[in-house]
């Protein structure tokens, strides 16, 4: 039997554990980990930039639901992939990144080697779950189960692992994993309270997070079973599509928060309660909450947002529980009526700008159904994390919320049309998030990925602009010149269209786009913000 490299190995474990496609940059750091790659039968992808590479794994990790993984260089390739895993933590999104580093008896001495950093682990501990180095051949198989064993449970999240130059190239040894402890099971007894509590109360809301995402059937049953509303954070969008009992709003608008606080009971779903989803305009203070349960699978996360009842487990688990402990019959509320009021109510606040944007999305949701529609931080997204209501669960996702990066969107559809290329993908961008990450459109060209980006160009950084009006400070920074996206898209290669911020214009540009093979661009001409002048 030939010998095989501590790197070869780790990319032997990686397909052992389904791993079937990578995110990477290759460099001297990673040499030995590309050796096993081409034999492996793992497929490979090349952003532009690490950064790409970390959202590239982020977008192919909420579509498929299993943790995307980057490898990058030592140095300049981990710093650079940073800003995707805080994104991923902020958002609880299972991503594994391996980097190299430099020679083991080189680490934190300063030598002024290639891509050194004082201490590239500690610097990565400060943003993943678990950062780990190999320091022996041996520790590898240990390793590996450790960091897929964490991400397998608790809330998921970014983790890495870091190989030496040396380790990397030396003779794999291999040893047995530790027997490691899965999460306890939640408590039965706790659930049966949860149940007793619900069918009493006459007002429960149900609050959906992103830990509710792919238990929909689940959760429409339980909805229905208590005659309850369902408020769906950004992550959530999609699980209740259509339905009567449907709230796709924000909780942090008034008519949501009047909802809330109505209640007599809140089922608080795989939502961490964070101000970004439930705060957004910086009151101080999130819906006061009576009776609350939660059900989360990060212990952290149930201490932060003291509750009645608090369920240590998957929404998952959790909700068939439920359901099996709640009477067959109960007395039905007014749970409609309240979501429908609530909706109304909702949709009135969010005001007539951000009606026309969502209008706009409506009109790419009704003209390609069932698509994957991402973004970043631009207008549409924004008004349509205040209100949308998407057709397909977990279609619908962004970094405008969390940790907020820009550059997030365009290589963020390029993960997701990979985990799942049957899927149409439409990603929402501006033109100033646009020049983040514009080059990583290339690489939606290499794989031939049927992905089409609407770029809303509205020539500047608006709700940046509009913030910094609405406090009296000089409005500055906000307007970098955008490139001329007709001649980038022909430098790219692709088809190309241009049209109104009106609905059916986009509707017909989308459908259009969409008969195309690979990748396509359209650019939304939209107003240019001008600030009011003293």
């Amino acid at each position: 039997m030939s010998r095989q490299t501590v790197g070869e190995a780790l990319v032997a474990e990686l397909r052992r554990r389904d791993v079937d496609c990578v995110f990477g940059i290759p460099g001297v750091h990673t040499i030995e980990l590309y050796r096993g790659l081409a034999a492996s039968g793992i497929r490979h992808v090349t952003p532009r930039h690490e950064q790409g590479a970390g959202f590239m794994a982020d977008g192919y990790a909420r579509v498929s639901g299993k943790p995307g993984v980057a490898f990058v260089i030592t140095g300049p390739g981990l710093t650079n992939t940073l800003t995707p895993m805080a994104q991923a933590r902020a958002d609880s999104v299972p991503m594994l990144v391996v980097s190299g580093v430099n020679p083991t008896a080189s680490l934190g001495k300063g030598m002024g080697h290639l891509h050194e950093l004082p201490n590239q682990l500690g610097l990565a501990q400060t943003v993943a779950l678990i950062s780990e180095q190999i320091t022996t051949p041996t520790e590898l198989d240990p390793t590996v189960e450790h960091l897929f064993h964490r991400l397998a449970n608790g809330r998921p999240g970014p983790v890495h692992i870091e190989v030496p130059l040396d380790i990397a190239a030396a003779e794999y040894a291999p040893a047995q994993s530790a027997t490691l402890e899965a999460q306890k099971p939640a408590d039965t007894g706790l659930i049966k309270q949860a149940a007793a509590r619900l069918a009493e109360a006459q007002r429960v809301v149900i609050l959906a997070g992103g830990g509710a995402k792919r238990v929909e059937a689940d959760l429409r049953t339980l909805a229905e079973v208590l005659d309850a509303p369902v408020v769906q954070t950004v992550n959530a969008r999609g699980l209740m599509h259509g339905h009567l009992l449907t709230v796709p709003a924000s909780p942090s608008l008034n008519a949501v928060r009047a909802l809330i606080e109505d209640a007599d009971c809140i089922l608080a779903l795989g939502t961490e309660l964070g101000p970004t989803d439930y705060d957004m305009y910086a009151t101080g203070q999130i819906a006061k909450m009576s009776d609350l349960i939660r059900v989360d699978r990060c212990s952290d996360q149930l201490e932060r947002h003291k509750a009645e009842i608090a369920i240590h487990e998957s929404v998952a688990a959790v909700i068939p529980l439920l359901l099996a402990s709640l009477p067959a019959e109960r007395n039905q509320s007014d749970g409609a009526c309240r979501a429908e009021r609530t909706r109304i109510a909702a949709w009135a606040e969010v005001g007539p700008d951000y009606r026309h944007q969502v209008e706009i999305l409506n009109a790419m949701r009704d003209a390609l159904p069932d698509t994957l529609m991402i973004g970043d931080s631009a207008q549409p997204i924004y008004a349509g994390n205040l209100y949308y209501d998407h057709d397909r669960a977990g279609g619908w996702f962004n970094a405008a919320t969390g940790y907020g990066a820009l550059g997030y969107g365009i290589p963020a559809a390029i993960g997701a049309a990979i985990a799942e290329p049957s899927a149409r993908v439409i990603c929402i961008v501006g033109d100033g998030g646009a020049q983040f990450s514009l080059p990583e459109i290339m690489a939606a060209v290499d794989e031939n990925l049927p992905v089409t980006f609407v770029i809303w160009n509205n020539h500047g950084y608006q709700e940046i602009a509009t913030s910094m009006q609405d406090v009296g400070v000089t409005v500055i920074g906000c307007d970098p010149s955008p490139p001329d996206f007709a001649a980038t898209a022909k430098s790219f290669g692709i088809p190309y269209s241009k049209a109104l911020p009106e609905s059916d214009a986009i509707a017909q540009a989308v459908r259009k786009a969409d008969r195309c093979a690979g990748p396509s661009m359209i650019e939304i001409i939209a107003p240019k913000f001008e600030p009011q002048k003293d």
